[in-house]
Parts: structure tokens; C-alpha cells; sequence
């Protein structure tokens, strides 16, 4: 996927709950549940019970991250 598609996809789901699963190094694993809260050139925010986390575009097409819509 482009990452204009990513990033039309997730500008279209702000306010949305989305849950962000996170492939760390050495197998480390987590999950990010909340919504997206903003969203800028290169990255977008997720609030996760009123804490602020970033995720870069570049990382779900790279397939270091992987979003879900709920």
C-alpha cells in the first residue's frame, strides 16, 4: 500500500478507535488501543486513556507496525 493511501486511510478514522499492534526487536511485542486524535505530515497520534502516542506512516507500510480498524 502507498503511503498516500495509508495516510488518506487513517485522516479518514481520526476520532476513530483503531488498536495498533506494535513489532518491536527481540520479539517485544504490545498493543496500542485508543483513538486517533491527530494526524500530521509524517506521523499520526493515538490517545491511549489520555496519553499521547506517535506512529509514523512509513511504519505500516513497512509493516513495523499494523493497524486495525474497530
Amino acid at each position: 500500500m502507498s503511503l498516500d493511501k495509508i495516510k488518506e486511510e487513517v485522516k479518514n478514522n481520526v476520532n476513530n478507535k483503531v488498536v495498533i499492534s506494535v513489532f518491536g526487536m527481540r520479539n517485544k511485542n504490545y498493543q496500542v488501543e485508543g483513538f486517533i486524535s491527530n494526524v500530521y505530515p509524517s506521523i499520526f497520534t493515538v490517545n491511549e486513556n489520555g496519553l499521547e502516542k506517535s506512529f509514523s506512516y512509513s511504519d505500516i507500510a513497512t509493516g513495523e507496525i499494523s493497524i486495525k480498524y474497530l
